[in-house]
């Protein structure tokens, strides 16, 4: 059974491994998430990427532009696999970006702007080969002024996929976890340590997230509430996360 990673790389290995175990048992439309405000997605993508670099020149990485594609090719330097962009806002060709011998293909950050060529790409690659996102911003949608029917799109399309790996920081107090196959938890800082107080089959809502937070500060020890308390797993991974952002 997974355990809270301690730092951003304990995190990515686990992703790596949790990504690996689904495509294992046959999932095919995974994404993972690691949900740090300051994150930035190149240096995690070069750490998890080298995880499935036995697929050699059958694993394709796609970038929604070609801003991303070309700074991935210069810093990367020569790798085993291929880098794509998905061609946004020029008039390129989904189909040719989607090869017979391609086999595995992972998306890097892509938003809601991207979803009905996401929707599309699935089409392309069909059911029996792994399409993998890392850390896609597409939950985030209602906040820029979308219309419904992309709302729509959105949420036909999120349904379609299965978050094998999933870690977000509340207030640095709690974070909501899950590590494939495992279920979907809640842990709560106590006395410095991290406990977890629930477990889910499905991914809680905010208003479950609230609510088990806050029965597990009423009942902790000595009365102290885990807001008083100092965290120090998430204040380790945010000054590694600066250190990153630097």
């Amino acid at each position: 059974m997974a355990q809270l990673p301690k730092t951003l790389e304990d995190a990515v290995i686990q992703a790596i491994e949790a990504t690996q175990a689904a495509i294992a048992d046959g999932q095919t439309r995974l994404q993972v998430e690691l949900l740090f405000p300051e994150l930035k997605f190149m240096p995690v993508a070069e750490q998890f990427i080298p995880g499935f670099e036995n697929y050699g020149d059958k694993l394709k990485v796609l970038f929604a532009d070609a801003g991303a594609c070309a700074l991935a090719r210069r810093d990367w330097g020569s790798v085993p696999y291929k880098i794509e962009d998905i061609g946004t806002g020029r008039a390129a060709s989904l189909e040719s970006k989607i090869q017979p011998e391609d086999e595995l293909f992972l998306f890097i950050s892509p938003t809601t702007q991207e979803v009905p060529q996401l929707e599309q790409l699935c089409q392309l690659i069909g059911d029996t080969r792994p399409f993998v996102m890392l850390n896609p911003r597409l939950e985030d949608a209602g906040t820029v002024g979308i219309g419904y029917a992309a709302r729509q799109i959105r949420e036909r399309f999120i349904k379609t996929i299965e978050s094998c790996y999933y870690l977000r920081p509340i207030f640095e107090e709690a974070a909501v976890f899950r590590c494939y196959p495992g279920m979907w938890e809640i842990w709560l800082e106590n006395s410095g340590n991290y406990e977890k107080v629930a477990e889910l089959p499905q991914r809680p809502t905010g208003e479950e997230i609230d609510a088990i937070i806050a029965k597990g500060q009423r009942t902790t020890a000595n009365g102290e509430t885990a807001q008083n308390k100092k965290p120090s797993m998430f204040r380790d991974l945010q000054r590694f996360l600066k250190a990153l952002s630097s």
